[in-house]
């Protein structure tokens, strides 16, 4: 009898489990609904799990609704202004004090612990832009490096992930960047278009991050030294981009680069995938954090098990990969020297 009563519980909560389950991805409520596509169809190798669960008209549908809509416009340089930042009295708001206040151990940088309802990362704050270089994988084409070796190689300080890369399975080498890369003034790799929306973002000889929509060669005319090609652009000339619905990128790692309109340049990595550690963070999230540090130019770049930071040669940031550390390989990083 205790065997059959055992037997009858156990499946009584696995009808319970089922039918909630159910609920949340067929039933009225849409936002789990919309989470789960919406972060299943941005990532590379994961849209199997919105298209075993749903037709392509509902995902179609869901992605309608949820989207994030740049600001239609370049970079206006003129309105950074690249200064040495000082020590002062009092800041406007906890957020300004942190980015202003130096370090006394590394007074170059510093790093910000970074915190949500859903995530948890890491930002860098770099007071002086010229110092910011774009790190290669030696094998470009063939092979990527893990982020940390980048860094090493460079003998940089700080480094954050750049490019996507192409990766027909869950196990690509990160060696063929998607986009455009420029490196110098020069184009070092013209790879297919990204689909994420943006376009080239990088530094000029004044060290100002431009986002633009430019050709590469106009780009590099107009004074481009190192960038590469992603999206979408967060926040353009201080305006942000507008997100529908969920922003139609789900809870997932991020990796931004973001300058404000003093020069202060942010490297913005956000753990994700970690379930009871960080999960991820959308794209309304996002943004509030830029705004809150009052970016004014901002550019998301590959995410997912990509998002890492690295901080004198050790992964300062937890990433979701599949290496030893999490690392994946990457084409190519942002570094600060």
């Amino acid at each position: 009898m205790k065997k059959y009563k055992k037997l009858t519980i156990t499946l009584l909560v696995a009808d319970f489990l089922i039918v909630i389950c159910f609920f949340f991805t067929y039933g009225p409520v849409s936002y789990f609904r919309d989470l789960l596509i919406t972060t299943a169809m941005t990532t590379m190798e994961h849209k199997y799990l919105a298209r075993t669960l749903y037709t392509e008209d509902m995902i179609n549908n869901t992605l309608s609704k949820n989207y994030t809509e740049e600001a239609q416009e370049n970079t206006n340089t003129a309105d950074i202004v690249v200064k040495a930042s000082s020590e002062q009295d009092s800041y406007g708001s906890i957020y300004e004090e942190q980015i202003l206040k130096r370090d006394p151990e590394h007074p170059d940088y510093k790093i910000i612990e970074l915190s949500g309802s859903t995530y948890k990362g890491y930002m860098g704050v770099i007071y002086d832009p010229s110092r910011i270089k774009l790190g290669i994988t030696p094998d470009l084409g063939s092979m990527g490096s893990f982020l940390r070796n980048i860094v090493k190689d460079n003998h940089a300080i700080l480094g954050i992930n750049a490019s996507g890369f192409l990766d027909p399975n869950e196990y690509g080498n990160g060696g063929e960047p998607t986009g455009t890369v420029i490196k110098d003034g020069k184009i070092i790799w013209r790879g297919s278009a990204t689909g994420y929306g943006g376009g080239l973002a990088g530094f000029n000889q004044d060290n100002i991050l431009v986002l633009t929509r430019a050709t590469p060669e106009e780009a590099i005319k107009q004074g481009m030294r190192d960038a590469v090609e992603f999206g979408p652009f967060l926040m353009v000339n201080g305006k942000s981009a507008i997100v529908k619905g969920n922003g139609g990128w789900g809870l997932a790692p991020r990796t931004v680069l973001a300058q404000r309109k003093d020069g202060i340049v942010l490297f913005i990595v956000i753990d994700g995938r970690q379930p009871g550690y960080s999960i991820g963070i959308n794209m309304a999230d996002l943004i509030s954090l830029l705004e809150r540090y009052q970016v004014h130019n901002a550019v998301n770049l590959d995410g997912g098990a990509s998002s890492s930071l690295v901080v004198n040669g050790e992964t300062y940031s937890k990433p979701c990969g599949y290496s030893a550390n999490g690392e994946r390989r990457v084409p190519n990083g942002w570094i600060f020297k």
